[in-house]
């Protein structure tokens, strides 16, 4: 025989009831575990997003506090600047009851300081106006005297040359050949010629020491001493005492004056110690030197009082 199907009990059904309300709960908890899941994973994106904002919201604000400390550095160097270039203005002009005035203001207020640096700035602009008219004015001064020196330096000459100062060195009438040099001086040491004609003196001695120059020649209204050979010229020949410096015996230097002789260009020329000379060309003298003059046989020896015989 089939088993027939009998219907479940209460408590059967209370128990099935309790396990399906539990599974359901149990579905539930899973399905809500999913919820949340979804709902953390949502809340991360979003935190994560906005953290992200916030990140470039902060470097963002970086950036601009650089610029802001940029730009304040900036200006602060520029008010440096601008104060150090102020100081040296006033340093280099002279302040005034004006200056003043606008330095007052500009301390009291804004507004006034904008001004007070407009002024400032053209007050500065005029002392460098100033400053460049007073180095044009020192320039052109400059150039004045340099143009002045220019004209003393090319001013004439007023001093006897050439010809003029031929003519205008005579002496009784009769220009001569020669003029004496600045270094001439008497001498102070008494120098004398003797004159010897074939070996013989003749006369006294001639005294050198009265004068700085002593002219020889044939021209007797300017010859200091006579030569009145035919060979010899009018204007032979010249002594010429000359104040020149010389080494001293302890090793100084000191002035002596000399005795010197020059040809004046004779026809005949001039002899020392039998050696004929060039013309126009000093030639020193020592003691016991022996002259002569064109073809004439006199001699003249050179001596002074403290020569030994």
């Amino acid at each position: 025989m089939a088993p027939s199907s009998r219907s479940p009990s209460p408590r059967t059904k209370r128990l099935r009831r309790a396990q399906g309300e539990k599974e359901g709960g149990r579905s539930r908890e899973r399905e809500d575990e999913r919820h949340d899941g979804r709902g953390r994973e949502k809340r991360d994106s979003r935190d994560g997003e906005m953290g992200r904002e916030r990140k470039r919201q902060g470097d963002t604000d970086r950036e601009l506090g650089d610029k802001r400390r940029r730009s304040g550095r900036e200006e602060s160097g520029e008010r440096k600047r601008d104060d150090e270039r102020h100081s040296r203005a006033r340093h280099e002009r002279s302040t005034s009851p004006l200056d003043r005035s606008h330095r007052s203001s500009s301390r009291r207020s804004p507004e006034r300081s904008i001004a007070s640096r407009h002024d400032e700035e053209s007050i500065e602009r005029r002392g460098g106006e100033e400053l460049n008219a007073e180095e044009d004015s020192v320039a052109r001064m400059r150039a004045v005297e340099k143009a002045l020196a220019a004209k003393k330096k090319e001013e004439p000459s007023f001093e006897l040359s050439g010809k003029l100062a031929e003519d205008t060195n005579r002496y009784r009438g009769i220009t001569l050949l020669f003029s004496e040099p600045p270094e001439a001086r008497k001498p102070s040491e008494r120098w004398r010629l003797y004159v010897f004609k074939d070996g013989e003196p003749l006369n006294e001695p001639l005294y050198l020491h009265r004068q700085s120059c002593y002219l020889f020649g044939r021209e007797r209204r300017i010859a200091d001493v006579p030569t009145d050979h035919p060979s010899c010229s009018k204007q032979h020949a010249v002594i010429q005492y000359r104040e020149v410096e010389k080494e001293k015996p302890d090793g100084m230097m000191g002035k002596q004056v000399k005795p010197y002789i020059m040809d004046l260009g004779s026809t005949n020329k001039t002899y020392i110690n039998e050696n004929p000379i060039e013309p126009q060309r000093y030639y020193e003298l020592f003691e016991k030197d022996t002259i002569k003059f064109g073809n004439s046989s006199r001699e003249y020896v050179l001596l002074h009082e403290n020569s030994a015989e």
